[in-house]
């Protein structure tokens, strides 16, 4: 395990460290095993603190969780539980996935690496052509970018605070993306030409 805990506008001292690394420890040595690398961050916003979670399972998923309350403890208690549901949720599937891995029997592709960027947001009424057409670019990462079903690209997702996850769908070979609708429901974006190309009675798949 590796467990860096950092804090933003608060110390997060050895007492919070060792209290949130057991709790996160007890959570996924139950439902998957002491294998894990990640970081919590531990934020004092104006109301109260914040604690984010990431964690990256020997497989290479990663869980993200956070958690608010009106003092540290509160927050990491409310995103540990945040953490629990998630990973409960698919634990079967997340056994799976770490019995191939520990196996060695190539379950696992490569990822392909992506350019993550993030751009300085302008506001419409200040910005200048020349500002619209070369955005800012203030921070710089990588996504990998792995080929999956739809249903474990879901999973994916529901296991992220991301707001969408990009994959390579294991049917066709396309980039396809998952999202999270405000309905609650998560919309799925396929690239696949030939279905894009046929009437949408005809794509072949189910609909309620």
């Amino acid at each position: 395990m590796t467990l860096q805990v950092t804090g933003k506008n608060v110390d997060a001292g050895d007492a919070f460290q060792n209290y949130i690394q057991e709790k996160i420890s007890v959570v996924l040595d139950k439902y998957i095993g002491p294998e894990f690398s990640g970081h919590v961050r531990l934020e004092k916003e104006k109301n109260g603190f914040r604690t984010d979670c990431s964690i990256r399972l020997q497989t290479g998923l990663m869980v993200e969780a956070h958690g608010i309350g009106a003092d540290a403890y509160t927050s990491a208690d409310m995103a540990v539980e945040r953490l629990d549901k998630r990973v409960r949720r698919y634990k079967r599937r997340l056994k799976d996935h770490h019995q191939r891995k520990n196996s060695g029997n190539g379950a696992f592709p490569a990822e392909t690496m992506a350019r993550d960027y993030v751009l300085q947001f302008v506001d419409e009424e200040t910005e200048s052509a020349s500002e619209s057409d070369h955005p800012v670019i203030i921070a710089e990462n990588q996504r990998g970018i792995r080929e999956l079903t739809v249903g474990d690209a879901v999973m994916h997702l529901d296991l992220a605070e991301s707001p969408f996850y990009i994959f390579r769908n294991a049917g066709n070979g396309q980039l396809n993306i998952v999202y999270r609708r405000p309905d609650g429901n998560v919309g799925w974006i396929d690239l696949n030409t030939d279905i894009v190309n046929q009437p949408l009675n005809g794509s072949g798949l189910s609909h309620q």
